[in-house]
Formats: C-alpha cells, structure tokens, sequence
C-alpha cells in the first residue's frame, strides 16, 4: 500500500506543478496492473473528496494496433469527471495540459446500471439512452508519453478532456459498425476510422468495460458517460489548433487549443 501511495503522490506533484514526471514503470518495476488501477482510484478518490463528480467511464486501447504497440492483449479504463466536461465548440487552454492529443469516438450515455460479468453487445444497446459523436483529448503526466500498460493505467488511462456532440442518437436505429469518422486539423484531414475498428463494433467495448469492473466491484450507472474508444489514431494538438470530427449520420464534434 505504500507503494500505491508514493505512485498516487507522484503523479499528483505533476499535475499540482504542471510538470511531467518519469515512468511509474521506471521508478516500481514490480508494479502490476492491478497495483496501478489501485493508483488511479486514489486518485480519483481524492478528487471526488475535493468536490468533483465521476459522470462516467473511458475505454482505452480499443484497437489492434495500439494493444500490438503497448504489447497487451486487452483494453484499459479510466474515469470522467464533471470538470473534464468541455462543450461542443469549446476552447481549452493549452497551459492547463502537458502534452495533449486528440481522438474521436462514439460516446454511450446510459438508462440503466450494467452490471457483469456478462454483460453482452445486446444487454449494452438495450441500457443505452442515446450515443453521440465525441472527442477525447488524451494527456498524460509521463513525461514524453513514456508509458507502459501501467503507466497509463495509473494515470486515468491518460485521459485529459472530452467534448460531446449535442445531437442525440438511438443506437438500435443504426448500425455502429459502419459508422465513418473524418478527423481534421485547422482543416486539413487528419484520419479516419469506422466503428468496427474498436474491438469490431463499440457497444463491444462498452460491455468488455462493464464486465471488467465487476473485477473492482464497480458497475456503469444509468446516467454515466462511456467513451468506447477511439476510430482512429491520436493527433498532437498544439495552441492554435481546432479540430473537428465529422461522423455519417451523426454530424460533428469541435474542439480548438488556445
């Protein structure tokens, strides 16, 4: 538990002096990944005692290639809290950030509580309200996004900032497989993905989610927010930079740096 707590205080001193920090895979090498869930949950922990609100769930390391990279076979998890909230549209301040990218993804806004550990696409689509185009601006503590499984683990699945769409979709009306994301710097197209390129369809990552939190016995409530992943690769963002993701059938989300 020491450990826990030396890792929790160490990546607090970064994001307390904005200044990014080594490794926990450098300083803890016997650290686990059930040792670095430990840590974000202090963390989160804290700043629900600070005042924030957790009002969902994010999905990391939905595709292939970002699971081949970091050399695992799984996704990771992370939490949303109501001050991570920016609007559609919104502006953020870059020296709020340390090294932020961005990625686009479906987001699930839910009706009712899903609870593992067999949880299936089905039993997500049905406890689903509505879905709607995001962006998450993904971060990170570790300086240069040094990072193993662990290391982002611990620090919030690196999750920054996300953006919601402000129209509402019903997910059984269309098929999530083949929805088609565009993503744009300043303009310029940037990438694309389709929603079968995390973990084959989206509500497959919402229910892998909410079967492995019965893990941690946490379970997604009706109301919660869950990225699930995103379709394609993160961008850098620098101060200046807007981007926007157009989505077929459900518009587009925008978000700039200044």
């Amino acid at each position: 538990m020491a450990q826990i707590v030396e890792a929790y205080k160490h990546l607090l001193q970064a994001e307390k002096y904005k200044k990014s920090v080594a490794p926990l895979t450098d300083l803890y090498p016997d650290i686990t990944i059930h040792d670095a869930y430990r840590v974000q949950m202090e963390s989160i922990d804290q700043k629900v005692k600070d005042g924030q609100k957790i009002v969902g769930k994010k999905i990391g390391l939905t595709s292939f290639a970002m699971q081949e990279l970091l050399g695992v076979d799984q996704p990771d998890y992370g939490h949303l809290l109501d001050g991570m909230d920016i609007p559609n549209g919104g502006s953020i301040p870059m020296e709020t950030l340390f090294n932020p990218k961005v990625e686009a993804e479906l987001a699930f806004v839910l009706k009712k509580d899903l609870i593992g550990p067999a949880v299936t696409v089905e039993d997500v689509l049905e406890a689903t309200e509505y879905i709607v185009p995001s962006i998450e601006i993904v971060d990170s503590r570790i300086t240069d996004w040094k990072i193993k499984l662990e290391d982002t683990i611990a620090d919030n699945a690196s999750c920054g900032l996300f953006t919601l769409g402000g129209q509402r979709f019903d997910p059984n009306g269309i098929d999530l497989t083949k929805i088609e994301m565009s993503l744009y710097k300043n303009g310029q197209f940037m990438n694309k993905g389709t929603g079968a390129d995390v973990l084959g369809h989206p509500a497959t990552c919402v229910a892998w989610l909410a079967n492995k939190l019965t893990e941690y016995d946490v379970t997604l409530k009706a109301g919660e927010v869950i990225l699930s992943g995103a379709l394609s690769a993160a961008v850098v963002a620098q101060k200046g930079d807007v981007f926007t993701a157009e989505f077929s059938q459900l518009g587009k989300v925008e978000v700039s740096f200044g």
